[in-house]
């Protein structure tokens, strides 16, 4: 892994590579390139009303970019129902460098000035690939989901992909394309121009977007 670059890591996202490690303990690395490839539509994301009324209401506040590292840790910190995880320090040291280039991001959640939940990614053109999340109260990881969506749908994403189908994902909108028909919407996306905005204190933004969301 010492010989990997983050402009390898940023080549190998723009066509349809991700990275994980085996665990946290070993200092290696494989590629996976799923078929097919879970995805998250932008334009179909199905917000229930309840979460619909947490995200909107001041129990949590949320940020992009304040506090990657730490989302990044806590994302890596074992877990009740995921006491493994795949993110080594090389994956932190190579997602640390991404952030400060402009590539990597996060969301966060804050409750009384404590960081309880939040996700982080990587942002290319105008794709979006999500990479862990992590959640320390009830909704805290929703949340920063939506928030997330709210942003892409604003900025002109296109992409967001979650790498693999899951349950939780499907009750959002999530699905599973091919993997032909992942790279070929993904190849659009990148070949447009940076899309991520830090428009942070813009609370009746987000929220004018989260009121149009699907149920």
């Amino acid at each position: 892994m010492e010989h990997l670059t983050p402009e390898m890591m940023l080549t190998a996202y723009s066509i349809g590579l991700f990275p994980m490690a085996p665990d946290s303990e070993r200092d290696e690395l494989d590629w996976y390139d799923p078929d097919p490839r879970g995805i998250l539509p932008l334009d179909d994301f199905h917000l229930p009303r309840r979460l619909r009324r947490t995200v909107l209401s001041d129990r949590f506040t949320v940020t992009t970019d304040q506090a990657f590292e730490d989302v990044m840790k806590a994302c890596a910190a074992p877990a009740s129902g995921r006491e493994e995880t795949w993110i080594n320090g090389g994956i932190l040291r190579l997602f640390a460098e991404l952030h400060r280039m402009g590539y990597a991001h996060s969301v966060e959640v804050w409750q009384s000035g404590v960081l309880v939940g939040g996700l982080y990614g990587v942002a290319l053109g105008r794709a979006f690939f999500g990479e862990s999340m992590f959640s320390r109260v009830t909704d805290a990881s929703k949340t920063a989901l939506v928030h997330l969506v709210a942003r892409l749908r604003l900025w002109g994403f296109t992409v967001l992909d979650t790498q693999f189908g899951t349950e939780h994902l499907a009750r959002f909108g999530g699905v599973e394309i091919p993997a032909a028909s992942y790279k070929e919407k993904l190849a659009l996306a990148v070949s447009a121009p940076r899309c991520w905005r830090g428009m942070e204190n813009e609370k009746e933004v987000w929220n004018a977007e989260i009121r149009t969301m699907g149920t």
